[in-house]
């Protein structure tokens, strides 16, 4: 199976879901043109708070839609956008990429994964009972966050549902993903 784009996704506004649209403009440093987390410096409002300095490493959130796949035999369901990422993707374990990835989108964007999404209440917000469903643990107990990754711009462009992804590991040793 071929990595994909199966649906892209913004908000002006700092609402949990995000409209579906037939494209998105990603700019270089700064992450979804037009979408309420676009910037240099962090636009989550929790990082705001403890220092609205941090450089961005949130500018564009990904999920597989085999999360949501998984999540349906829970009783969820969920549609692109609902969980509040920009690109949802699928035939690509976004979760087991390295540090430092760059994911290549189309013929013209690139972004480099930065790190996981770390679930929030907004979640139990939203369905009750979602946090604990994106969230599991290894049989050594570490915790497993399901709900996506992060990354920033490197290469700014159009994406669309339908795109290509390549994958692109960085140089070994590779850095397990940790959230952001």
């Amino acid at each position: 199976m071929t990595a994909s784009v199966v649906a892209v996704s913004a908000s002006p506004a700092h609402a949990f879901s995000k409209q579906v649209l037939t494209s998105i403009t990603l700019v270089a440093g700064h992450g979804v043109q037009g979408d309420a987390h676009c910037g240099v410096t962090v636009k989550h409002r929790s990082r705001v708070a403890q220092d609205p300095t941090q450089p961005n490493l949130r500018q564009v959130h990904l999920i597989h839609r085999e999360l949501f796949t998984e999540l349906a035999g829970k009783g969820y369901d969920i549609a692109p956008g609902q969980l509040g990422e920009n690109i949802t993707t699928m035939g690509i374990n976004l979760l087991a990429l390295p540090v430092d990835t760059v994911l290549y989108i189309g013929e013209q964007v690139s972004l480099r994964v930065t790190g996981l999404r770390n679930p929030c209440k907004q979640l139990d917000g939203y369905r009750p009972g979602l946090t604990a469903a994106v969230l599991d643990r290894t049989p050594d107990g570490k915790l497993v966050r399901k709900a996506g990754v992060m990354s920033v711009v490197l290469t700014g462009g159009t994406v669309r549902a339908g795109d290509a992804i390549r994958v692109a590991l960085p140089a070994e040793p590779h850095r397990a993903l940790e959230r952001v």
